[in-house]
């Protein structure tokens, strides 16, 4: 049973208890000229009396005592720090250049490996100095790509793209052109034997400095 029915319930018995009392005393104390009533009579008019006047009004503080109760035993919620702001993540703008250096640098990144597959040779030697002249050729691709952001090109019809965009496709092709080299140098790694195809792959080598 909750706080507020119980004292309730308590305001209305002690309201009860005190006017049954009060009438009781004036009964007994005030001298009456009419004839004295029956004992029954008496206290029924006494219980009526009292719950008229004493019952309902101490139920009703007694519901205002409980309510006052209840809030104060009522446990206070801790207080909740604010959470801290956390600035938000500044979007990058895209950036049409930066894709276009990637697809060569992943190129670039797969043929250095692609090399280092090749059985011990002089012919392995001569392929890897063709390995690194791509990789001064990849310097020469993000030397365009910063000149592109420096001019603030967006369109994709501008020279400075289409000359990146065929630098892309070029080391594309150059990727495969080292991969076929590179198998058939599993089987003849002797470099007479392969000086043709590595001739042939060093015309091929893209060139984007002249």
């Amino acid at each position: 049973m909750g706080i507020v029915v119980r004292s309730a319930l308590w305001g209305a018995a002690t309201g009860t208890l005190l006017m049954g009392a009060l009438i009781t005393f004036i009964d007994m104390t005030v001298p009456s000229d009419e004839p004295p009533s029956s004992a029954f009579i008496t206290i029924l008019a006494i219980m009526v009396v009292s719950f008229m006047i004493g019952t309902i009004p101490g139920a009703v503080v007694g519901t205002g005592v409980g309510f006052i109760r209840r809030s104060v035993q009522q446990p206070r919620q801790p207080r909740q720090m604010p959470r801290p702001m956390h600035p938000p993540v500044p979007q990058q703008p895209y950036d049409m250049w930066s894709d276009l250096v990637e697809r060569c640098a992943a190129s670039t990144r797969r043929v250095a490996a692609a090399v280092q597959t090749v059985p011990k040779s002089a012919a392995k030697d001569w392929l890897q100095r063709i390995s690194e002249q791509l990789t001064k050729e990849l310097d020469d691709v993000r030397g365009i790509a910063q000149l592109g952001r420096a001019l603030g090109a967006v369109d994709r019809q501008h020279p400075i793209y289409q000359r990146l965009l065929r630098a892309s496709h070029d080391f594309h092709q150059f990727e495969n052109e080292v991969g076929r080299v590179a198998l058939q140098m599993f089987d003849h790694p002797e470099l007479d034997e392969a000086r043709t195809h590595l001739e042939m792959l060093e015309k091929q080598l893209p060139q984007l400095s002249t």
